[in-house]
């Protein structure tokens, strides 16, 4: 029996929802209350409240209900009652998206009043609704209170209209013209000296001026240059310094903003000094000098006696403690003090930063220490242990047993999708990168998928197992594990289970016939994709078929897209010859992320997003119909930015002969029509290439996108590379906004374009290569050349493949484009096909060398020996 019986109603109490069961038939008929005079605000205000609840619970209102009750509650304007008034607003913002034009023309007329109150409370709130109304144009005469407000003596007014400002310019783009003609009054608001106006302008004014970049840093520089009174604004001006100090190419003015930044650290607000710590451990190639006293200012949070500093300190040490290890570690002894902190969140991120800074000999102490309270943490905080494991891991390799043991029982022990995942990520890095993990890792995995319940997770296991279990001591305790998930598991983890099987199957010849008398068994599957993998495998295993092993442990080498569509174009042109599927590109083609939209003359844009679509496109316009097949298409380039007037970007379409350029084009002014829109190109630079052919653009109209080629000849023999300057041209015609058709006679005027590289990789295409060696020594030495590179700006070879593969345009081959971590030799092998349709193979050997870079040794060979040198020139 409970002897405490205030105990049982505080239980009640916490279970109690007021408005549980609430019908919104009931609540519309109890609209009536606003009609009653007088009225009683007390029962008015429970109305509203239950309209509002009703609303925040997702339930919808018919167009007629919505309207019925707005106008409803619009007679509630005659109470002077202020808690009734507050509710009015509060309402209003709800329902004036779900109303027509009549009723935000009596909410303007309602609100206008209140704006020309004596009472502060009615102008604010009056200005927070009018931001809710969509259709800007209706605001009218609002505006000229809404300017007047921005500079209202009373604080309260003024930073609701600078709030209101925030929201129009969300709203559309007629919201940011009209914020825009408030920039004389913001900039005032910016000076004042109440401390919530000066924050909100100043966040407006920046949000006016985010896209003009020399905007925003003379911005910063006179703010930083002028007393900020609000600390608010003092954590915004510091953001957006450290945004202007990542571009700031003048070392005296960055050197200057780092001072200002620097003396933010001293201020007496911890909220200031905080910010500007973060800021400045954030920032990209901060030196040991710029970080110190960001460090110290942390070091001093963290015996801080609120929980929120210490917290925000030691996050933050954590972070930086990733790239900069050693300035962290001066902060050891205090972390020590917080393992034992109440609060698990801190204590958890100080043991963890502890494990990346500490040395070897505190990792088991601090394993203890954090295993004893990792019950009582959330995932989020268990996500940065185990990321800290992850380092670790690779820092003390001869520590991996014991850390893959804990990241083992952290597997058994109840979590989600996002930390589960986090540790598998980390079992495979560690897999990869000490090969002595490999069988106690492997067979974590294993006893984790007896339980998971996350199909992703399976899913991925299973596909490590069949690429890594073969090559263990002793694979076969593997399987039993792999034909459980078959017998126990869903359609997609039994699909990977058969393929799993099948690659024991083919690298363990003792072991296949076992292996086909469990996919014998699949071939009766419920699910079509088991049984077809099923029948697929037991097929080529059993007829000992020469391509079984390629097909089951490499898969198709090529994208399936471009394999369908190959295929499609084989079967609608018939020939003699056998398919050959080494001619599909292995890389998936570009896509085009803008929609279609037609315009007059050549500005016709692609409405697809592959390279055939781009043929079609091209094979429409009769003076590109005779240039012959199309070889490839690049990904598109851009040569703007996105926030400026005019945004355009280019794809290269390589024929044998020629090379057309297609220009996407799109005007962002509003208030503005192009036309006869072109690009000139100036190919000084790129010799080998002559324009031969030009195409205009009618008219651009605002926000219409358009299309312009031009199509330069160039000799077959030969690759031309270089920058090409470009200039795009036009005549302007001024748009009338009442009516959005041009007026008056137009002008002409043309924009520089960002410079377009015309490289070797744009003659290359990316192909797939079953068998590198074999086809390497077919080719012979007849055709090869030879070439040694030293990338001096260079210092890990993962980068230098990336290079590589990226100037040369090739598909690494045999996985061979990765890299375990700190290895200093590799060998990377390349495939591809150069116009007009030769064969070209690539081998690379690279060295680290921290002192110079990364030295190379390329070799190409190809069945052209022109084609072998000019590739191996390139770089």
């Amino acid at each position: 029996m409970n002897m405490n019986p205030m105990l049982d109603k505080k239980d009640d109490d916490e279970g109690y929802i007021p408005f549980q069961g609430l019908e919104k038939g009931t609540v519309l008929q109890e609209k009536r209350l606003f009609n009653e005079s007088p009225l009683n605000p007390r029962k008015c205000c429970m109305l509203l409240t239950k309209v509002l609840y009703l609303l925040v619970q997702g339930e919808t209102f018919t167009t007629n209900e919505a309207t019925d009750l707005f106008f409803s509650v619009t007679k509630l304007f005659q109470s002077k009652d202020v808690n009734l008034r507050r509710m009015v607003y509060l309402m209003l913002k709800d329902l004036l998206p779900l109303v027509d034009d009549t009723g935000v023309i009596i909410v303007i007329s309602c609100l206008t009043k209140d704006m020309n109150s004596k009472i502060d409370l009615y102008r604010a709130n009056a200005i927070r609704v009018l931001c809710k109304i969509n259709d800007i144009s209706m605001l009218g005469q609002a505006e000229r209170y809404l300017k007047q407000a921005i500079v209202d003596k009373e604080p309260y007014v003024a930073s609701a209209a600078l709030v209101s400002g925030v929201h129009l310019m969300r709203v559309s783009p007629a919201g940011v013209d009209l914020v825009k003609r408030w920039f004389s009054e913001i900039q005032n608001a910016v000076k004042s000296k109440a401390v919530m106006v000066q924050y909100h302008a100043l966040g407006l004014h920046h949000q006016i001026k985010h896209h003009d970049r020399l905007a925003v840093s003379r911005l910063v520089s006179e703010m930083t240059r002028s007393p900020v009174r609000s600390h608010y604004a003092h954590c915004l001006l510091i953001r957006f310094t450290c945004q202007v100090m990542e571009d700031e190419e003048d070392p005296s003015e960055r050197a200057r903003l780092y001072e200002y930044l620097e003396s933010c650290v001293r201020h007496k607000s911890d909220t200031v000094i905080y910010e500007a710590a973060r800021g400045i451990c954030a920032m990209r190639n901060v030196t040991s000098k710029e970080l110190a006293p960001a460090i110290a200012a942390l070091q001093l949070f963290l015996s801080s006696p609120k929980p929120t500093l210490r917290f925000a300190a030691v996050r933050t040490l954590n972070k930086v403690a990733m790239t900069h290890p050693l300035h962290v570690a001066t902060c050891n002894m205090d972390m020590e003090n917080l393992i034992g902190d109440a609060n698990r969140s801190i204590a958890t991120l100080a043991i963890t930063t502890l494990l990346k800074t500490g040395s070897e000999s505190s990792v088991d102490r601090l394993m203890k220490q954090i295993s004893n309270f990792m019950n009582e943490i959330s995932d989020e905080s268990k996500i940065v242990v185990v990321d800290a494991i992850k380092t670790l891991c690779l820092k003390y390799k001869q520590k991996h047993r014991m850390l893959m043991n804990f990241l083992s029982n952290m597997l058994r022990d109840e979590g989600g999708y996002l930390y589960k995942k986090a540790i598998v990520d980390t079992i495979l890095l560690i897999i990869s990168a000490l090969p002595e993990a490999k069988e106690a890792g492997l067979s974590h995995l294993c006893e984790f998928i007896e339980d998971c319940e996350f199909t992703g997770l399976s899913t991925k296991i299973l596909h490590l197992l069949g690429r890594e279990g073969p090559s263990t001591s002793c694979p076969s305790k593997y399987i039993r594990y792999i034909y459980n998930r078959v017998i126990l598991e869903n359609a997609n983890i039994r699909a990977s289970a058969v393929t799993a099987l099948a690659c024991f199957a083919v690298s363990l010849p003792d072991q296949q016939k076992r292996i086909l008398v469990l996919l014998q068994r699949c071939l009766h599957d419920n699910d079509d994709e088991v049984r077809d993998r099923a029948t697929f495998y037991y097929s080529l295993l059993k007829t000992n078929h020469p391509l079984a092993r390629q097909h089951i442990l490499e898969g198709f080498a090529v994208s399936l897209p471009n394999l369908e569509r190959a295929l499609l174009t084989y079967k609608a042109n018939p020939s003699s010859l056998p398919f050959d599927i080494s001619s599909v590109p292995a890389a998936p083609e570009p896509e085009i992320h803008t929609k279609a939209t037609p315009t007059s003359g050549f500005g016709v844009r692609p409405a697809a997003s592959t390279v055939s679509a781009y043929a079609e496109a091209l094979q429409q316009i009769p003076e590109f119909a005779s240039l012959g097949a199309l070889f490839r298409s690049t990904k598109s380039v851009e040569l703007t930015e996105s926030e400026t007037e005019y945004v355009v970007n280019c794809v290269k379409h390589i024929f044998a002969e020629h090379v057309v350029f297609q220009f996407n084009c799109t005007n962002t002014i509003k208030d503005q029509l192009l036309e006869e829109v072109s690009v000139k190109m100036d190919a000084s630079n790129a010799p080998g290439l002559q324009a031969e052919l030009e195409t205009s653009a009618d008219s651009l109209p605002y926000q219409v996108p358009g299309v312009v080629y031009v199509c330069m000849r160039h000799d077959p023999e030969n690759f031309p590379v270089g920058r090409i300057s470009n200039t795009l041209k036009f005549s302007v015609r001024d748009v009338d906004a009442a009516t959005g058709k041009p007026d008056g006679e137009s002008y002409e005027d043309e924009y520089q374009l960002e410079d377009l590289e015309v490289g070797i990789a744009d003659y290359v295409k990316r192909t797939p290569c079953a068998d590198f060696k074999e086809r390497w020594e077919a080719l012979g030495d007849e055709a090869e050349s030879r070439e040694r590179y030293t990338l001096s700006t260079v210092h890990s070879i993962k980068d230098a493949i990336t290079q590589v593969c990226n100037f040369l345009g090739m598909q690494p081959v045999d996985k061979t484009d990765e890299v375990p971590p700190k290895k200093s030799l590799h060998e990377l092998h390349l495939s591809g096909t150069v116009l007009p349709d030769v064969p070209v193979l690539a081998r690379v050997r690279m060295g680290a060398d921290p002192s110079q870079g990364v030295n190379m040794q390329v070799a190409v060979r190809s069945t052209h020996l022109p084609i072998a040198q000019a590739l191996a020139s390139a770089l």
